[in-house]
């Protein structure tokens, strides 16, 4: 919320609507139907009949960016985890629901080298609980869905969607 208002400041926008604008975008960037960052920020300034400067519209994108590369930082112990999975054999996949900065910084993140597959929600126009999202995991890691494993924190009611195809949440 802080940064959607030092975002809000950066394009002359009034913080309130401009975080009420970003959570009514949320789909369509899930969905990607908002494909980008500055795309986002632009449809949501032309709502509030704002029309900001090159220079604040970049920097407003990059705050953005930039707290997303914050939150891609491995916990404690997650790193080593997936190294013993990947080591033991098992196949690593990844289902996020995520807007374009995501798959935008993906490859510089600790976790990239550790996924066979990442399913990005902006990417491919779905997202949890919806079975296709999981069923299209399963198709690139070539694996049942009764072989899966889930494992998530419950939001967006991913653990029943991954059960509704066979996976084990």
């Amino acid at each position: 919320r802080d940064l959607l208002g030092e975002m809000a400041d950066i394009l002359g926008a009034p913080g309130e609507e401009f975080t009420q604008g970003w959570g009514e975008t949320f789909n369509d960037r899930m969905t990607g139907a908002l494909p980008t960052v500055k795309e986002n920020i632009k449809h949501i300034c032309k709502m509030l009949n704002i029309y900001p400067e090159t220079e604040a519209l970049e920097t407003a994108v990059n705050l953005r960016v930039e707290m997303t590369h914050r939150w891609l930082v491995p916990r404690p112990g997650a790193v080593a985890l997936l190294e013993n999975l990947k080591t033991s054999g098992y196949k690593i996949g990844l289902i996020s629901d995520c807007s374009s900065e995501v798959p935008l910084l993906w490859d510089k993140t600790a976790f990239a080298p550790l996924m066979e597959v990442a399913v990005f929600s902006c990417k491919v126009g779905l997202k949890k609980p919806d079975p296709r999202i999981y069923l299209l995991a399963c198709e690139r890691l070539a694996v049942r869905p009764e072989d899966c494993l889930y494992i998530g924190d419950g939001s967006s009611r991913e653990l029943t969607g991954a059960q509704r195809v066979g996976m084990y949440p």
